[in-house]
């Protein structure tokens, strides 16, 4: 009998980058014969990612339930008490848990293995006793995000689940302390990136893509503050696809430094609108404060895109080398400055680091990434 395996996320309704590798994933692992489901914490809803029809959905509302009602109550009329967003936030993610552990305790006899998407749904699941012991936490996000009640009170019951999976080597190293089977797995890419042709500078143009959410954690406004004090050639642009709670702010700081004539805000666009701009832009930056894998460093480079990128906690630093791109110290925005425009009046440099980029995705491939979980899945571990 194939083994059966159970996914649990929010929700597969718009981009993000878990929602992403979670469609890659199944539907991989599908092909390799495993029998899957998924359990969405939200109504039923049309896939936003593509995802095999062979794998089998499940949807419990998590706003549709006593705790999200308390927090709409709270929203409108508690606002002026002190952190009213923070208690929202662990109030709706308590109904998350009741709602879940509803639905696991009539289900989860049927699964050889719980797969847990988000940090939050592994805390409570690893003390939950019924299915801790057969559940694995993948770990999307920094470990060292979470605040004292998830990384201190919770994070410790990690001890009890079968195993870890981070997207980085710190992450890895910070939960063997927890759990010794804990391990490093990358994140699989789309078999279209993987059938990707190198593409030359002379078929692409001169653009500088980001493709990021517009929310502090990514650090926009350091990157246009980096734009407008760079000297870059008339003929360069800057194209931003995201979304936000800063999109108004960035957008006034651009029109502030009236460098509007160089940077395009594109909004939110399908995975096919990102290609379509990794396909023809030849460097992409990232200036986050805190990553766990930043897929879109992968993705640029199956594109052929030199990396500038700043050496936050974690993940860059895994994908980053001096062939392929930039590593720049946390914040330091002379460097980032200079790289961009050492690439941007240097057509040599530019056009050899391009080709060593594409190169360099050829260790992102995804043959060994699913014999790794196929090996965790078995028991059968590094």
């Amino acid at each position: 009998m194939s083994p059966k395996l159970l996914f649990i996320y929010y929700q597969n309704i718009k981009a993000g980058g878990v929602a992403k590798v979670l469609s890659n994933l199944v539907n991989e692992l599908v092909n390799e014969g495993y029998e899957i489901d998924i359990l969405f914490l939200m109504e039923k809803h049309d896939d936003f990612y593509p995802i095999d029809p062979r794998v089998k959905k499940h949807y419990v509302d998590s706003f549709d339930y006593w705790t999200w009602r308390l927090c709409a109550f709270n929203k409108k009329n508690l606002r002026f008490i002190p952190k009213i967003t923070s208690l929202n936030n662990y109030i709706y993610q308590l109904g998350v848990t009741l709602l879940m552990n509803q639905w696991l305790k009539k289900h989860h006899q049927k699964y050889d293995t719980i797969i847990s998407c988000w940090y939050k749904l592994s805390c409570t699941l690893a003390i939950n006793r019924k299915v801790n012991h057969k559940t694995i936490a993948w770990e999307h996000i920094s470990h060292t995000t979470g605040g004292f009640f998830w990384n201190k009170i919770l994070k410790p019951f990690y001890r009890n689940l079968k195993a870890i999976v981070a997207t980085n080597i710190p992450g890895e190293k910070y939960y063997q302390r927890i759990n010794k089977n804990s391990f490093t797995i990358y994140n699989p890419m789309d078999n279209e990136l993987e059938n990707l042709d190198y593409i030359s500078p002379e078929n692409k143009q001169d653009i500088i893509s980001v493709v990021a959410r517009l929310d502090p954690e990514k650090n926009i406004g350091d990157f246009i503050d980096i734009i407008h004090r760079a000297q870059l050639p008339d003929n360069w642009k800057v194209k931003i696809i995201g979304t936000g709670s800063q999109e108004n702010e960035l957008k006034n700081l651009v029109i502030q430094k009236d460098i509007s004539s160089k940077i395009e805000f594109l909004g939110s666009k399908t995975m096919e609108e990102v290609y379509d701009l990794l396909r023809i832009s030849k460097i992409n930056c990232l200036t986050s404060k805190v990553e766990a894998l930043p897929t879109i460093l992968i993705q640029a480079m199956f594109f052929s895109n030199v990396l500038i990128a700043y050496d936050c906690p974690f993940g860059p630093s895994d994908i980053i080398n001096e062939e392929n791109g930039f590593l720049i110290p946390l914040e330091d925005k002379r460097t980032f400055i200079q790289k961009i425009e050492l690439l941007s009046h240097d057509k040599s440099i530019l056009n050899d680091m391009i080709k060593h980029s594409f190169q360099s995705a050829k260790s992102w491939k995804k043959t060994d990434i699913i014999r790794n979980w196929k090996k965790i899945l078995s028991g059968n571990n590094r």
